[in-house]
Parts: C-alpha cells; sequence; structure tokens
C-alpha cells in the first residue's frame, strides 16, 4: 500500500513537473498582454508616426525587437487616468530581451530601424504583437 501511494505521488509530481511552462514562456505571454493592453490606452490621433519592422527574417530578429523596443519608448497614453498602468506596460515591455544568432543576417545588416516604414502607435503595437507570437 506504501508503495502504491509513493508510486502515486511521483507519477503526480512529474506530471506536473512536465507540464509547468517555462519561465521564459511566461514572460513572453506577459509581454504579449501588456502589448495589448498598450493597444487599449495608446494615444492614436496626433500621435508620433513610428517605424515599424515588417517582413522580418528568422535570424535577423534581434534588430526588430531594437526598434520595438525604442518605438515603445515614443508611446503616449490616451488619458491621463490610464497614466500609470501605461508607464507600467510600457517598462514591462521594455525589459523585453532577445539574442539572435545572427547566422542568416548578411543581406541585412545595414538595416536600421529608419528604414521601415512610419506608421499609427496602434499599428506599430499590431507589429509588435506578430513579432512575440
Amino acid at each position: 500500500m506504501k508503495r502504491m501511494i509513493i508510486f502515486c505521488m511521483l507519477f503526480f509530481c512529474s506530471t506536473m513537473m512536465l507540464t509547468a511552462a517555462s519561465p521564459r514562456t511566461l514572460k513572453y505571454k506577459q509581454i504579449q498582454q501588456k502589448i495589448k493592453d498598450l493597444r487599449r490606452m495608446v494615444k492614436d490621433k496626433d500621435a508620433e508616426l513610428l517605424h515599424t519592422p515588417e517582413n522580418l527574417v528568422e535570424g535577423c530578429l534581434s534588430t526588430a525587437v531594437t526598434c520595438f523596443k525604442k518605438g515603445v519608448q515614443k508611446l503616449q497614453p490616451a488619458s491621463s487616468q490610464d497614466n500609470g498602468a501605461f508607464h507600467k506596460a510600457v517598462r514591462i515591455v521594455s525589459k523585453l530581451t532577445y539574442r539572435d544568432s545572427g547566422e542568416h543576417c548578411e543581406s541585412y545588416e545595414t538595416k536600421t530601424c529608419e528604414s521601415y516604414e512610419k506608421k499609427t502607435p496602434k499599428e506599430f503595437l499590431k507589429g509588435f504583437e506578430n513579432l512575440m507570437q
């Protein structure tokens, strides 16, 4: 009987460890949620247009992430009521780190943030959300 209980406990614990999400996955999900929150709170009318990376190559994502992080710093809240939550979301999104091997970046090395088309803040955040997926 003891062996059966111990076996069941070990089985349960190992199953729980296998199904638990990694900390990195949880962090990316949190950032995706904050990007969605920012899309709801961001000032879109009369706001500065932002360089929005598109058609990204798998090996060159670190440049795009850097451009998005710089752009997030330029966003403005739509109303002063959302100011605290807005700045907290910006701070969380700005902590995103992405390390890229850079193996396939030969033809894209000269690509800078300024070379991307400028879009509205909501379109910018939509592009960032697509990158995170």
